[in-house]
This record gives C-alpha cells, sequence and structure tokens, in this order.
C-alpha cells in the first residue's frame, strides 16, 4: 500500500501538480467517515499505478483548495497529466469504474 505525501499549503499543492507529471490528489478532512473508509481502497488500487505520485490535502488544513479546485464535498479525488485534470470523482465513488477510467489513461502515458 503506497502513501500519500501530504501537502500542507496551496502552494504546495500547485508544485506537485506542476512536478508531477502524473499527479493524484486525494482531498478529505479529519471528520469525514467517507473519506476514511475509501482511503485505503484508493491506496491499494494506487499499487497499480507505480507512476503516479501521490498527494494528500486536508481541506481543514488547506482551506484554499476549495476554491481552487471548486470542491463543494470530500472525499474528492482528482488526477493531473501535464498539469491538466483528466479525472475528477467526488463524494461516492464507485471503485470499479474509478479504476476502468484510470486503467485507460494510465496504459495510453506509460506505454509513451
Amino acid at each position: 500500500m503506497r502513501n500519500f505525501e501530504e501537502l500542507n499549503s496551496i502552494e504546495t499543492v500547485n508544485q506537485f501538480i506542476q512536478d508531477n507529471e502524473l499527479a493524484f490528489l486525494y482531498i478529505s478532512r479529519p471528520n469525514c467517515s467517507v473519506c476514511h473508509g475509501l482511503l485505503p481502497q484508493v491506496q491499494d488500487l494506487m499499487d497499480k499505478y507505480p507512476k503516479i505520485k501521490l498527494g494528500h490535502i486536508n481541506t481543514e488544513a488547506v482551506e484554499e483548495v476549495a476554491g481552487r479546485f471548486d470542491i463543494f464535498t470530500v472525499p474528492v479525488l482528482l488526477f493531473f497529466v501535464d498539469g491538466r485534470e483528466y479525472v475528477r470523482e467526488a463524494r461516492i465513488v464507485h471503485m470499479d469504474l474509478f479504476e476502468e477510467k484510470m486503467d485507460k489513461i494510465y496504459e495510453n502515458i506509460a506505454s509513451d
């Protein structure tokens, strides 16, 4: 199970996306039961994609993240390729559908 880098400021978040060709963000807050239940599933899934860099944002610590990414609920899963958002899932995430999306994108990009 891969760990997520903690991103503690909006500047760090922006730098993380800019510095990593494949960047994945898991956005949550401490008192969110859905967030805590989903995180281990996402961590397990991310083992399939070793080239993707993983970041975690706590919305209570980085309040600006809601405005930066137009977030109205948590958890939010964002996947960026070369700084462009490719995948967005929020609140209720169907892991099988999410995995299909990630597989398609990752296969195309990782094979380059």
